[in-house]
């Protein structure tokens, strides 16, 4: 028997992120309390002591420092206590060198889970599958992403995504397929004749066609 998703509360692109309290490995936390200039990556993962969530919760860890640069905070979460967080922490550390050095949702009772959806029943009704959520500064969701509990994800894919977000609400430009640091941009296209006009004499940018218009973004930002 086929088993239906039946939570009605998943957040989706454009809505504020759902506030909750929730103890982590940093101890009580809520999320409006967030720094307002700070974007936020929260993510979840299946469960503690597990092998492709090592491998995840490493490389969050290990890239750090790049979401500072970023001006993101992290922060995890999985349906396990907080004894278990801390002792995996812990384990970690002493086998491979890594510290997961960023709070960790101890979400033994489900509510941050149920709240954003990470629940899904045809996947597993007791651990939260591999969601990430983008979370600007002022508490809008702007990016949701969800792998399978046997898939791990791309932390490249993330950070190139997180950036793509920033620079795109910076310069107020659009990102090509692929973009990534260094790439040109899209501009916006003309929204009257008469800027349709000027877009098809402008030889300042590569055109595809007066709608589809790249440029590097130091010509803009200049």
């Amino acid at each position: 028997m086929e088993v239906q998703n039946t939570n009605t509360t998943m957040p989706r692109i454009g809505d504020f992120a759902p506030d909750f309290e929730a103890i982590t490995t940093k101890g009580k936390i809520k999320l409006s309390d967030f720094a307002k200039d700070r974007w936020i990556v929260m993510f979840s993962h299946p469960a503690d002591f597990t092998p492709v969530c090592t491998t995840e919760m490493s490389g969050f860890a290990i890239r750090k420092p790049e979401f500072d640069a970023l001006n993101t905070e992290l922060l995890g979460l999985s349906i396990d206590s907080i004894h278990a967080h801390l002792g995996w922490v812990d384990n970690v550390r002493k086998n491979t060198g890594v510290y997961f050095d960023f709070p960790i949702i101890a979400d033994i009772d489900m509510k941050v889970s149920k709240l954003y959806g990470m629940l899904q029943p045809n996947e597993s009704e007791t651990a939260a599958v591999r969601a990430v959520f983008f979370i600007d500064p002022a508490k809008k969701i702007r990016l949701i992403m969800y792998y399978p509990l046997n898939v791990g994800r791309n932390m490249n894919e993330i950070l190139r995504a997180l950036e793509a977000l920033q620079t795109s609400d910076k310069h107020k430009v659009a990102m090509p397929l692929d973009w990534k640091r260094g790439d040109k941009v899209i501009v916006p296209p003309p929204k009257t004749l008469k800027e349709m006009e000027a877009r098809i004499l402008d030889d300042s940018c590569e055109k595809i066609d007066f709608y589809l218009a790249k440029k590097e973004l130091e010509e803009i930002v200049g």
